[in-house]
């Protein structure tokens, strides 16, 4: 049911060349060298005017969310083309990759030739593009895809950018012009406003994230290189991103300590409307701690869009290979900076031993979507050496025909007797004419079908039938256009699904705890995952302890959210043999065992 496909070294090996070009990339974060030029070059001069300076004169504008349908990739060709080389590779089957280059026979020469992996026998759904660029890093310079009345008019929206980069700047131009969509700009008063896109994800529904970084951006005062920030209260920062993006919710973090560039797909990711996965460090260490703050914030303050509590599924940070990790100089490794490109998820790689957890991680968060890795360690392809990964250097272009599709995954239930209503949002520019859902409870058999109703405001239903105890339910839904578009959600089904049990858990105080999934590896020999299974949300604590009954090490202790979590330890600190993994909150106990070797 599930993809893996990992390129090892980024496909193979890069030749000497290439390390010389990469070795001229200029880095995420502002040189010292940019600013001395951008100071001497008077860089405070008017900018010009590449779009609409005015917000779309739409109702109910929407931002898109990653995981939906787009139609295209941008990536700027400057550098570590072997890395970019993979991502076409793999992106180019789901939609068009459009690459923009200064020298686009040489792009289209290493594409199809030997050099940074296997040759592309052809260059179908990609399309490169001559334009001056200054960086790689198009995540940061290039527009977000903002839809009209929901799911109409397809338009772009860029901000100022934070660098004084000016051919990156003017990329998204470039990119609404081959493309043929509207272009608006944040670049004039009273809407001048400043960001970056790796600083920014949003639900597709009104909400939107970023660290506090924002807020440094447009507080008025110059600038690193000698310009002015725009100067805007976050009042007036959240009525820009309503007017031009439709959020009306906006969630800021305060930035960590060790990230110097404060972007938060650095450590956190959506994965839908209502799951974050969230970087994890061992206790104490680098920005663990403002991580779990933010966290917190999150979860105390803001709910999905749905009015529950998001999911919190937690993906540990690896250190850099010699063991540092950011707070001891060590390069700022991760794995939430993984893009999605339709079905197929591009996870940034760096070892082994780190690898396996986090693609097993994601391949149980989104079952059916294929899962490509993506070596950004290994020289001379360590793009994570100048802070940034996949997410970083890419960004996608929505569906011009979208066919939105929205549900609630059920949660596990006690309940025997009654059938389970499944209700999912559906919108399209046309409407929805018809919609199925699709049903299993075992993963080798086939789905059975049933057909939903329309019960209005866009809201479609049908029943799974209920189920015995001790039953796991598989399903997914259908959405039908009246133009023929047809879209699943989740959207590689019917390889991919969501699922709920049908059973028992144990009642204790007011909540029920729920269940330990099985610790993996086990036998453990490193870093370790614990996934944990609430019904509830609950302080408690998580602990290791070993044959005589020590404790051995707390592996988490506080607050615990509701739904699947994931916790971490490393096995190889602790001597071989039989451990149990312990998990208590309001008097009640959930153990497990796990051999370390």
């Amino acid at each position: 049911m599930k993809k893996l496909i990992l390129l090892a070294a980024v496909l193979i090996a890069a030749t000497s060349t290439i390390a010389q070009q990469n070795s001229d990339v200029i880095p995420h974060f502002l040189t010292q060298q940019e600013v001395d030029d951008a100071i001497r070059k008077g860089f405070d001069a008017p900018r010009p005017v590449r779009g609409i300076e005015t917000p779309p004169d739409f109702e109910n504008l929407r931002t898109m969310a990653e995981w939906e349908e787009i139609q295209a990739l941008v990536i700027g060709w400057e550098g570590y083309n072997s890395i970019l080389k993979g991502i076409t590779a793999a992106a180019r089957l789901e939609c068009e990759v459009i690459i923009l280059s200064e020298n686009p026979s040489q792009t289209e020469s290493y594409l199809t030739g030997s050099n940074g992996g296997p040759a592309l026998e052809d260059l179908t759904n990609v399309t490169i593009i001559e334009t001056d660029l200054n960086t790689i890093w198009a995540r940061d310079y290039l527009a977000t895809t903002v839809y009209a009345n929901e799911v109409e008019d397809v338009l772009l929206v860029d901000w100022i950018y934070n660098r004084p980069r000016p051919d990156d700047d003017a990329a998204p131009a470039v990119v609404a012009e081959y493309l043929g969509i509207p272009l608006h700009c944040t670049t004039s008063e009273p809407y001048d406003l400043m960001g970056t896109g790796g600083n920014w994800m949003s639900d597709g529904f009104g909400t939107g994230f970023s660290s506090e970084l924002i807020l440094e951006e447009n507080a008025g005062g110059n600038t690193w290189w000698g310009t002015q920030y725009p100067d805007h209260s976050l009042e007036a920062i959240e009525n820009i991103m309503y007017e031009f993006m439709g959020i009306e919710t906006y969630v800021t973090m305060e930035n960590l300590p060790y990230d110097g560039i404060h972007h938060i797909d650095m450590h956190m990711k959506l994965l839908d409307e209502e799951t974050i996965l969230m970087a994890e460090y061992p206790e104490g260490v680098a920005d663990g701690p403002q991580i779990e703050a933010n966290l917190e914030y999150v979860l105390s303050n803001y709910t999905s869009k749905w009015g529950t509590p998001f999911k919190v599924i937690r993906i540990p940070s690896p250190p850099q290979t010699n063991g540092n990790f950011p707070d001891e100089n060590g390069w700022y490794l991760t794995y939430t900076n993984s893009l999605f490109v339709n079905k197929t998820l591009l996870v940034p790689t760096y070892y082994t031993e780190y690898d396996t957890t986090a693609l097993r991680i994601y391949e149980e968060a989104l079952p059916g979507y294929t899962i490509v890795g993506i070596d950004c360690d290994s020289s001379p392809n360590n793009i994570i050496s100048l802070s940034g990964a996949l997410h970083c250097i890419t960004h996608e272009v929505g569906a011009d025909d979208p066919l939105l599709i929205s549900h609630q995954a059920l949660s596990d239930t006690e309940d025997t007797d009654n059938p389970y209503a499944v209700n999912a949002y559906m919108n399209h520019r046309l409407g929805v004419v018809n919609a199925n859902m699709y049903w299993k409870t075992d993963l080798g058999s086939d789905y059975n079908l049933a057909a939903m109703t329309d019960i209005g405001d866009n809201t479609w239903t049908a029943d799974i039938p209920s189920q015995a105890a001790n039953t796991r339910v598989y399903y997914y839904v259908e959405g039908f256009a009246a133009d023929g578009k047809v879209q699943t959600r989740p959207m590689p089904a019917p390889e991919g699904y969501w699922t709920f049990r049908v059973g028992s858990f144990v009642s204790v105080g007011e909540i029920e705890l729920g269940a330990f999934q099985p610790a993996f590896p086990n036998p453990a020999g490193a870093i370790t995952c614990v996934p944990l299974d609430l019904n509830g949300s609950t302080s408690g604590s998580l602990r290791l302890i070993d044959v005589t009954g020590r404790e051995v090490e707390v592996i988490k202790e506080g607050l615990f959210p509701q739904g699947e979590s994931k916790y971490f330890f490393d096995a190889s600190q602790f001597e071989a043999g039989m451990y149990l993994l312990s998990f208590e909150a309001n008097g009640a106990r959930l153990t497990q065992r796990i051999v370390i070797k």
